[in-house]
């Protein structure tokens, strides 16, 4: 009964507010404020007071009664403000492998003079992170969140909540973004690296001056060429070091999946992507064909996320 009363909430929730837009203030309109257990044990005391003070006519367990009907009527107002006019500038995802976890960034913004305490953002996926926003400030947050397997985690809304001053109340509001987490497959596989598809025009692995990409120090080996001696760092003392060069790209590699015949899919995609990171960490080029798509032989941070994410969306509708 729970979840179907959380479902109804959420669809009409929805049907309300509709699908939000960075960035994102919030209104008056989107704000909920309801009391919390704290609060709701609160007013029972306070209902006990009033009628033991009214029964016994006791003058100061009146005071003190309206009193703390009035602090109770303060802390609601102060938590409905925490919250009001708070933006939300900026979200965005960063992608995992499976087995680990996905990053949910968001920008908050408080414009006001005042400052916003114990603002409280949460996903359903992912535990709540809280944050105090002084006045006239911007915070970004990041929530944690588990990628048990390939594919996308769709996060169809998050929270913003806040039970200051007292957590007798708590405010919050639904935000409804179209925000999906990418999640690469585990890159694990024994199989032998495909072999060179060829080098690229003016691509070749160079030991030597003609080469113009810098790799590094190795130590001296006998039949080095003086040329290549760092004899700045020899003068400071360190050990005869060798520079290392490669020409301006390396060989090209093309993965192909129906090439590894004899696993099931997920075993297939998991090679590749470790396929993938190996040859980003050396510095290759690499294309991959998957099933009539074919990328082309790059190399780069981007070129190795789009691999990674064509893998991921492998079968999957993309969002």
């Amino acid at each position: 009964m729970r979840r179907l009363l959380q479902r109804k909430m959420a669809a009409w929730t929805l049907r309300r507010q509709g699908i939000d837009r960075f960035p994102l203030a919030l209104g008056r309109r989107r704000l909920y404020i309801l009391p919390t257990r704290a609060g709701l044990g609160f007013g029972l005391l306070v209902l006990c007071m009033l009628l033991a003070a009214l029964n016994y006519a006791n003058s100061l367990a009146l005071l003190v009664t309206c009193l703390l009907g009035g602090v109770a009527l303060v802390a609601m107002h102060q938590c409905h403000r925490n919250l009001l006019g708070l933006e939300l500038t900026a979200a965005s995802t960063r992608p995992a492998f499976a087995g680990g976890r996905g990053v949910l960034s968001l920008a908050l913004a408080n414009g006001s003079r005042l400052a916003r305490y114990r603002v409280e953002v949460d996903v359903p996926q992912a535990r709540p992170v809280t944050v105090d926003l002084p006045r006239c400030s911007t915070r970004r947050i990041e929530l944690e969140i588990p990628a048990p397997r390939r594919g996308l985690i769709r996060l169809e809304r998050l929270r913003v909540s806040t039970t200051h001053p007292f957590g007798l109340f708590r405010a919050w509001t639904w935000v409804h973004s179209p925000l999906a987490l990418t999640v690469f497959p585990r890159p694990r596989g024994g199989r032998p690296v495909p072999p060179y598809a060829g080098a690229e025009p003016g691509r070749a692995r160079v030991k030597g001056a003609d080469a113009d990409e810098w790799r590094g120090l190795r130590a001296f080996e006998e039949g080095d060429s003086p040329r290549q001696v760092d004899w700045k760092a020899y003068a400071r003392g360190a050990p005869l070091l060798v520079k290392e060069y490669t020409a301006s790209g390396s060989q090209r590699r093309l993965f192909d999946f129906d090439e590894l015949a004899g696993v099931d899919t997920e075993a297939r995609l998991e090679q590749l992507a470790r396929w993938i990171v190996d040859a980003e960490a050396r510095g290759d080029s690499y294309g991959l064909v998957l099933l009539g798509t074919r990328l082309p032989a790059q190399r780069g941070p981007e070129h190795c996320r789009r691999t990674l994410t064509a893998l991921a969306l492998h079968g999957i509708a993309p969002p």
